[in-house]
């Protein structure tokens, strides 16, 4: 047998079929390596030795003590068995209860007379103490006559850690212990994918090693020693995935879009009302350099809501333009499509009607091309983007399909990055003669170890400094249940800034009617019973907006926007909204990202418990954009001491969006944040953890860009190559390719 093979031997075959089925449907485990690679979450201790006239409710013991009786009892009209065994020490007596097929080993062993030790968690049935299935172990007859013998067999026993496995309804933490001492052995043929160098330079044991101490340690330091190594390998490898994939970006052939003076660019520029902040003008000068370069730029632009990561990405645009190649801005609604088009040909004004009367000579046209448009239309902006006479074109999905074709595709702008799928990135990719230069912008600020793990193969830009002109924001919980005027003193403030000649937007959880009943049957099974707020279905736009129309907003112009509504009528509400003829917008999350109508100050988040911290800080972002200062309260009608309200004030209590997105992030975990973004990986990361992390991390790919530099193909570390297989299978290898 190879040293590759025991790891990917089916457990069906050393396991049996009904374990191995439980483990592949319950767990995603299917071979020895995945088993092997399916570490304890925590260890338990059994204890010190414990008297039985001083066992502690609740607490893991150890005991030793002779079987007084031992009886089979049967149940359930014969069907149920039970073995009860009665122990003494001479101080005391304790009952053991086993049951089931639990019952034929220790009903063999546990005879009358018999000496053990007895671990578990004391437990009250019937006013009597209890151990429920403890571990044992008999001592023989030779430690009745030594007891030395009895001591140390005793600390050995007492003080064994006992692995706690990640584990099922149909698969306890017991029997996937049991399961991972039949494979265990297997774990000597791991192969060790570090650098001889590397591993000794920082001092890790060898993998196979690491495996056996963190499933059967002996102390403390065995785990701590496991699991400083296995985290190193996590993060390793998929480091020296990553920068093997930036390497081979850097060997692609890309046209380069250098800065034209007197060109496009700089009449946009001369036009601006503005200077752009330090932030911009210095992520503009890394975006430049790359767009210089003769292979693509692959660059994450993330940022604040509002920082002004559409104008960077908009004078990007103008430079590839300038070039002789046109640019493409993907958006993942038709909402945000039609709002950056409105934005972007509004700041351009007559530079965005190149070859139209009126237009200036140095302009190109900006075309917008989306799943709805009218057939003549898009013909239209077909044609412009096959001649070149369009220079822009901003789009949905609608901009990937096999019908576009470019003239010259310079460079891919991805609005809001996580909202596509990698095929859909890469069919837009494709559509360039030689790989164009992409641009991926998200206003979910990330924290730097996440974008180091998730978009490793992307070189990353912050903007994190405010554009002049932007005003702050208040937020306020507004806990609706305990005190209700508050919500009445709320609707009396979305009044005041309408009287003052401003906006306000209502934001709900759910449009409401009868297509939504799905909806509110998943949201359901999602929501945590934290209080009773979680019990009746999430606040619904229609419902919300009849009931203020009515009541506490009667007189003012409401207006609803969500998802199923037609393209058209969304756009000419939003357009209507922006203009000024609508006082309040009652919405869903189709608001939360790209939206500008500066003149909106006031934002009501109805039900806000419901959604998650970044989406929160996504939505608030829509407020505040003008001159006058924004407010955003928070209703919920989560119990003040639920982690919901606790969520709520932290978004309440910063506008850092760094901040909350750590907040965030230690409240989900990585499984979420790993999710589409990290599905190259077989896995969410088991002893990496990208919050704590932080230097491992780095160092890692430190290591990691070091090592592919040397060696890109690896062809001195074939152990290394081996992991990398075993991380990346053919369709993850394209997934990171696709990038």
């Amino acid at each position: 047998m190879d040293r590759v093979s025991a790891f990917d031997e089916p457990l069906k075959k050393l396991l049996g079929g009904a374990t191995a089925k439980v483990m592949a449907e319950h767990l995603d485990l299917h071979t020895v390596g995945d088993l092997l690679h399916h570490y304890p979450r925590r260890y338990e201790e059994r204890g010190r030795l414990t008297a039985l006239t001083e066992l502690p409710l609740d607490e893991h013991v150890t005991v030793v003590a002779q079987v007084a009786d031992a009886r089979i009892m049967m149940f359930n009209n014969g069907r149920g068995k039970r073995l009860e065994v009665t122990l003494t020490d001479g101080s005391g007596r304790l009952q053991l209860v086993f049951f089931g097929h639990g019952v034929h080993k220790p009903h063999k062993e546990l005879l009358p007379g018999r000496r053990a030790m007895f671990a578990g968690k004391v437990s009250v049935f019937n006013r009597k103490m209890q151990l429920a299935h403890p571990t044992y172990q008999l001592l023989d007859a030779r430690h009745d006559d030594d007891p030395a013998d009895v001591t140390e067999a005793v600390d050995a026993f007492a003080g064994q850690l006992l692995p706690i496995y990640p584990a099922c309804k149909q698969l306890d933490s017991w029997r996937i212990a049991k399961a991972v001492d039949t494979v265990l052995p297997s774990a000597q043929e791991a192969v060790d994918p570090l650098p001889p160098a590397l591993r000794e330079g920082r001092g890790f044991v060898p993998l196979p090693e690491a495996l056996l101490r963190i499933h059967r340690p002996h102390t403390k330091a065995d785990i701590a020693a496991a699991r400083d190594r296995l985290r190193w390998d996590e993060a390793f490898v998929l480091q020296v995935a990553l920068a093997r994939r930036r390497y081979a970006d850097t060997q692609l052939p890309a046209v380069a879009r250098r800065p034209v003076s007197g060109g496009l660019l700089d009449a946009f520029d001369a036009k601006l009302p503005f200077t752009l902040t330090e932030g911009q003008q210095k992520v503009t000068g890394e975006i430049f350099g790359d767009l210089a370069t003769e292979h693509p730029m692959h660059r994450l632009l993330q940022g604040e809501v509002g920082s002004g990561k559409t104008m960077v990405a908009l004078r990007a645009m103008l430079t590839v333009v300038d070039a002789g190649g046109q640019a493409a801005m993907l958006a993942p609604t038709e909402v945000l499509a039609q709002q950056h088009h409105r934005s972007v040909t509004e700041m351009m004004g007559e530079l965005a009607e190149g070859g139209m009367l009126g237009g200036s000579d140095l302009g190109t046209k900006v075309v917008l091309l989306t799943g709805s448009m009218g057939t003549a239309a898009r013909r239209q902006a077909l044609l412009d983007l096959v001649t070149g006479e369009a220079g822009i074109v901003i789009g949905t999905h609608a901009l990937i399909e096999d019908k576009v074709q470019f003239h010259d595709l310079g460079l891919v702008v991805v609005d809001e990055q996580h909202r596509f799928g990698v095929e859909q990135r890469d069919a837009l990719r494709s559509k360039g003669k030689q790989p164009p230069h992409l641009l991926v912008m998200t206003a979910t600020p990330i924290p730097r170890t996440v974008a180091m793990t998730v978009f490793g193969d992307l070189e990353t830009s912050v903007l994190d400094q405010l554009p002049a002109g932007r005003s702050p924001i208040a937020s306020h919980v507004v806990p609706a249940k305990d005190k209700p005027h508050f919500l009445s003193r709320a609707w009396e403030r979305v009044r005041e800034e309408v009287e003052n000649g401003h906006q306000a937007y209502v934001v709900c959880p759910r449009i409401g009617d009868d297509a939504d009943e799905a909806g509110k049957k998943k949201g359901k099974k999602k929501a945590a019973p934290e209080d009773d707020a979680e019990k009746r279905p999430p606040l619904a736009v229609l419902d919300i907006a009849e009931q203020l129309a009515e009541g506490p907003l009667a007189g003012l112009r409401v207006e609803v926007l969500h998802g199923r509504m037609p393209p058209d009528d969304k756009d000419d509400v939003m357009r209507r909204f922006a203009a000024g003829q609508a006082d309040v917008l009652v919405a869903t999350t189709v608001i939360e990202v790209g939206v500008n109508v500066p003149n909106a100050t006031a934002m009501v988040i109805m039900d806000a418990d419901r959604f998650g911290v970044s989406q929160l800080h996504q939505l608030r972002g829509r407020v505040g954009r003008g001159s006058a200062p924004g407010l955003c309260l928070l209703v919920s009608e989560a119990h003040e001491a639920s982690p919901a309200r606790a969520r709520l004030s932290a978004v309440a209590a910063t506008l850092d969006g760094f901040e909350l997105s750590r907040i965030d992030l230690e409240q989900r975990r990585e499984g979420d944040v790993l999710g589409q973004a990290q599905s190259g990986v077989r896995s969410s990361l088991r002893v990496l953890s990208v919050i704590d992390d932080e230097e491992v991390i780095e160092a890692a790919r430190e290591e990691a860009v070091r090592v592919v530099a040397d060696d890109p193909g690896l062809e001195r570390l074939p152990e290394l190559r081996t992991a990398l297989d075993a991380l990346l299978d053919k369709d993850r290898e394209e997934y990171l390719d696709k990038g």
